[in-house]
Protein backbone atom coordinates (compact mmCIF):
# COMPACT_ATOMS: atom_id res chain seq x y z
CA UNK A 1 0.00 0.00 0.00
CA UNK A 2 2.56 2.15 1.16
CA UNK A 3 4.60 1.84 -2.24
CA UNK A 4 0.93 2.38 -4.40
CA UNK A 5 0.82 5.76 -2.35
CA UNK A 6 4.43 6.69 -3.61
CA UNK A 7 3.82 6.09 -7.05
CA UNK A 8 0.50 7.65 -7.23
CA UNK A 9 2.73 11.10 -6.48
CA UNK A 10 3.65 13.25 -9.30
CA UNK A 11 7.36 12.45 -10.58
CA UNK A 12 8.46 15.26 -9.12
CA UNK A 13 7.46 14.80 -5.65
CA UNK A 14 8.25 10.68 -5.35
CA UNK A 15 11.77 11.35 -3.87
CA UNK A 16 10.26 13.62 -0.82
CA UNK A 17 6.92 11.14 -0.37
CA UNK A 18 10.28 8.42 -0.14
CA UNK A 19 12.36 10.55 2.38
CA UNK A 20 8.90 10.88 4.57
CA UNK A 21 7.91 7.06 4.39
CA UNK A 22 11.17 6.18 5.47
CA UNK A 23 10.76 8.50 8.60
CA UNK A 24 7.17 7.40 9.12
CA UNK A 25 8.29 3.59 9.02
CA UNK A 26 11.57 3.97 11.79
CA UNK A 27 10.22 5.99 14.32
CA UNK A 28 6.24 6.76 14.28
CA UNK A 29 4.94 3.21 12.99
CA UNK A 30 3.37 3.06 16.84
CA UNK A 31 0.97 5.75 16.75
CA UNK A 32 0.12 5.50 13.14
CA UNK A 33 0.14 9.06 13.43
CA UNK A 34 3.14 9.58 11.19
CA UNK A 35 1.94 7.14 8.68
CA UNK A 36 -1.64 8.98 8.35
CA UNK A 37 0.27 12.38 7.69
CA UNK A 38 2.66 10.56 5.10
CA UNK A 39 -0.51 9.79 3.03
CA UNK A 40 -2.34 12.90 3.64
CA UNK A 41 0.40 14.69 2.70
CA UNK A 42 0.78 12.57 -0.66
CA UNK A 43 -3.10 12.85 -1.39
CA UNK A 44 -2.13 17.03 -1.46
CA UNK A 45 0.87 16.59 -3.80
CA UNK A 46 -0.86 14.49 -5.92
CA UNK A 47 -4.64 17.07 -6.04
CA UNK A 48 -1.79 20.13 -6.49
CA UNK A 49 -0.02 17.97 -9.24
CA UNK A 50 -3.31 17.95 -10.93
CA UNK A 51 -4.74 21.03 -10.27
CA UNK A 52 -1.74 22.04 -12.16
CA UNK A 53 -2.02 20.10 -14.85
CA UNK A 54 -5.72 21.23 -15.28
CA UNK A 55 -4.23 24.88 -15.54
CA UNK A 56 -2.02 24.23 -17.87
CA UNK A 57 -4.58 22.92 -20.46
CA UNK A 58 -6.88 25.54 -19.32
CA UNK A 59 -4.24 28.14 -20.38
CA UNK A 60 -3.70 26.01 -23.81
CA UNK A 61 -7.13 25.58 -24.65
CA UNK A 62 -7.83 28.85 -24.54
CA UNK A 63 -5.12 30.01 -26.77
CA UNK A 64 -6.49 27.83 -29.44
CA UNK A 65 -10.21 28.97 -29.05
CA UNK A 66 -11.52 30.44 -31.75
CA UNK A 67 -11.40 34.55 -32.33
CA UNK A 68 -14.43 36.39 -30.53
CA UNK A 69 -16.91 38.25 -33.13
CA UNK A 70 -15.45 41.86 -32.25
CA UNK A 71 -11.66 40.40 -33.07
CA UNK A 72 -13.06 38.70 -36.51
CA UNK A 73 -14.94 42.39 -37.17
CA UNK A 74 -11.43 44.43 -36.66
CA UNK A 75 -9.45 41.74 -38.69
CA UNK A 76 -11.81 41.73 -41.56
CA UNK A 77 -11.99 45.91 -41.34
CA UNK A 78 -8.15 45.55 -41.08
CA UNK A 79 -8.01 43.69 -44.09
CA UNK A 80 -9.70 46.54 -45.90
CA UNK A 81 -7.96 49.26 -44.84
CA UNK A 82 -4.80 47.09 -46.21
CA UNK A 83 -6.70 46.60 -49.64
CA UNK A 84 -7.80 50.15 -49.74
CA UNK A 85 -3.81 51.43 -48.92
CA UNK A 86 -2.84 49.58 -51.79
CA UNK A 87 -4.93 50.68 -54.06
CA UNK A 88 -4.04 54.10 -53.45
CA UNK A 89 -0.81 53.26 -53.55
CA UNK A 90 -0.91 52.14 -56.67
CA UNK A 91 -3.30 55.28 -58.26
CA UNK A 92 -0.67 57.90 -56.78
CA UNK A 93 2.45 55.84 -58.56
CA UNK A 94 0.15 55.92 -62.08
CA UNK A 95 -0.66 59.52 -61.25
CA UNK A 96 2.61 60.51 -60.77
CA UNK A 97 3.94 58.51 -64.25
CA UNK A 98 0.91 60.03 -66.03
CA UNK A 99 2.30 63.63 -64.78
CA UNK A 100 5.84 63.09 -65.74
CA UNK A 101 4.78 62.05 -69.01
CA UNK A 102 2.94 65.21 -69.83
CA UNK A 103 5.63 67.06 -68.45
CA UNK A 104 7.77 65.52 -70.50
CA UNK A 105 5.92 65.84 -74.29
CA UNK A 106 4.79 69.51 -72.81
CA UNK A 107 8.45 70.58 -72.32
CA UNK A 108 8.86 68.91 -75.79
CA UNK A 109 6.51 70.85 -77.36
CA UNK A 110 7.75 73.93 -75.88
CA UNK A 111 11.31 73.53 -76.87
CA UNK A 112 9.78 72.75 -80.59
CA UNK A 113 7.81 75.55 -80.75
CA UNK A 114 10.64 77.86 -79.70
CA UNK A 115 12.59 76.50 -82.98
CA UNK A 116 9.94 76.20 -85.36
CA UNK A 117 7.69 79.19 -84.51
CA UNK A 118 9.17 81.03 -87.22
CA UNK A 119 8.34 78.54 -90.12
CA UNK A 120 6.41 79.86 -91.83
CA UNK A 121 7.95 83.38 -92.03
CA UNK A 122 10.99 81.57 -93.01
CA UNK A 123 8.84 80.13 -96.06
CA UNK A 124 7.56 83.22 -97.37
CA UNK A 125 11.28 84.74 -96.88
CA UNK A 126 12.57 81.37 -99.25
CA UNK A 127 10.23 82.76 -101.47
CA UNK A 128 12.49 86.72 -102.24
CA UNK A 129 15.66 84.43 -101.72
CA UNK A 130 14.94 82.43 -104.45
CA UNK A 131 13.90 85.52 -107.01
CA UNK A 132 17.64 86.68 -105.74
CA UNK A 133 19.42 83.91 -106.76
CA UNK A 134 17.72 83.77 -110.03
CA UNK A 135 18.02 87.02 -110.53
CA UNK A 136 21.61 87.33 -110.16
CA UNK A 137 22.02 84.34 -112.71
CA UNK A 138 20.56 85.17 -115.18
CA UNK A 139 22.76 88.11 -115.64
CA UNK A 140 25.26 87.31 -118.37
CA UNK A 141 28.78 87.80 -116.74
CA UNK A 142 30.24 89.57 -120.12
CA UNK A 143 27.83 92.17 -119.35
CA UNK A 144 29.82 93.14 -115.98
CA UNK A 145 32.27 95.13 -117.10
CA UNK A 146 33.44 98.84 -116.70
CA UNK A 147 31.24 99.69 -119.93
CA UNK A 148 27.83 99.10 -118.30
CA UNK A 149 28.58 100.64 -114.85
CA UNK A 150 24.68 100.86 -113.87
CA UNK A 151 24.27 97.17 -114.46
CA UNK A 152 27.39 96.26 -112.79
CA UNK A 153 26.62 98.37 -109.40
CA UNK A 154 23.13 96.89 -109.60
CA UNK A 155 24.43 93.38 -109.73
CA UNK A 156 26.59 93.72 -107.03
CA UNK A 157 23.95 94.99 -105.01
CA UNK A 158 21.91 92.39 -105.51
CA UNK A 159 24.86 89.66 -104.70
CA UNK A 160 25.64 91.91 -101.00
CA UNK A 161 21.27 91.36 -100.79
CA UNK A 162 21.53 87.84 -100.96
CA UNK A 163 24.48 87.44 -98.98
CA UNK A 164 23.17 89.34 -96.02
CA UNK A 165 19.51 87.34 -96.44
CA UNK A 166 21.76 84.12 -95.98
CA UNK A 167 23.37 85.24 -93.18
CA UNK A 168 20.18 85.82 -91.53
CA UNK A 169 18.37 82.94 -92.33
CA UNK A 170 21.40 80.83 -91.48
CA UNK A 171 21.16 82.79 -88.03
CA UNK A 172 17.93 81.18 -87.34
CA UNK A 173 19.09 77.48 -88.28
CA UNK A 174 17.69 77.54 -91.71
CA UNK A 175 20.58 75.90 -94.11
CA UNK A 176 21.08 75.33 -97.47
CA UNK A 177 20.74 72.14 -99.96
CA UNK A 178 22.29 71.84 -102.57
CA UNK A 179 22.57 68.16 -103.80
CA UNK A 180 24.13 68.39 -106.83
CA UNK A 181 26.10 64.85 -107.70
CA UNK A 182 24.42 63.72 -103.63
CA UNK A 183 22.55 60.53 -103.41
CA UNK A 184 18.65 60.98 -104.32
CA UNK A 185 16.86 61.59 -100.94
CA UNK A 186 13.15 61.33 -101.68
CA UNK A 187 12.73 62.91 -98.36
CA UNK A 188 14.72 66.26 -98.88
CA UNK A 189 14.41 66.19 -102.95
CA UNK A 190 11.82 66.72 -105.57
CA UNK A 191 12.63 64.83 -108.84
CA UNK A 192 11.16 66.44 -111.69
CA UNK A 193 12.87 64.32 -114.63
CA UNK A 194 15.38 61.07 -115.02
CA UNK A 195 17.66 60.92 -117.61
CA UNK A 196 20.49 59.05 -118.14
CA UNK A 197 24.45 61.05 -117.67
CA UNK A 198 27.56 58.88 -119.16
CA UNK A 199 29.92 59.10 -116.12
CA UNK A 200 27.75 59.92 -113.34
CA UNK A 201 26.18 56.85 -110.72
CA UNK A 202 22.39 55.98 -111.75
CA UNK A 203 20.33 57.53 -108.49
CA UNK A 204 22.27 60.47 -108.10
CA UNK A 205 21.54 64.01 -108.60
CA UNK A 206 22.67 65.27 -112.46
CA UNK A 207 21.10 68.87 -111.62
CA UNK A 208 19.33 71.63 -109.10
CA UNK A 209 17.00 73.70 -110.60
CA UNK A 210 16.06 75.33 -107.21
CA UNK A 211 17.61 75.07 -104.22
CA UNK A 212 16.00 73.69 -100.96
CA UNK A 213 16.15 74.61 -97.30
CA UNK A 214 16.53 72.99 -93.93
CA UNK A 215 15.17 74.50 -90.56
CA UNK A 216 16.90 72.66 -87.38
CA UNK A 217 17.30 69.65 -89.41
CA UNK A 218 13.11 69.52 -90.60
CA UNK A 219 13.20 69.88 -94.52
CA UNK A 220 11.30 73.14 -94.85
CA UNK A 221 11.78 72.73 -99.03
CA UNK A 222 13.03 70.53 -100.72
CA UNK A 223 15.23 70.67 -103.94
CA UNK A 224 14.04 70.08 -107.22
CA UNK A 225 16.64 68.35 -108.76
CA UNK A 226 17.24 65.83 -112.01
CA UNK A 227 17.67 62.02 -111.43
CA UNK A 228 20.39 60.25 -113.52
CA UNK A 229 18.64 57.09 -115.07
CA UNK A 230 20.79 53.96 -115.03
CA UNK A 231 20.98 52.69 -118.74
CA UNK A 232 19.66 48.96 -119.58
Amino acid sequence: MLSVAIRACPSRDRGLALSAAVRACSGWNDSGFAVHRFFCTATRQKNAGQSHDDEQSKIQNADKAEPSPAEKILVEEENKLEEQWQDLTDKYKRALADAENIRQRSQKLVEEAKLYDIQGFCKDLLEVADILEKATESVPKEDISGLNPHLKSLYEGLIMTEGQLQKVLCKHGLIKLNPLGARFDPYEHEALFHTPVEGKEPGSVALVTKIGYKLHGRTLQTALVGVVKGTE
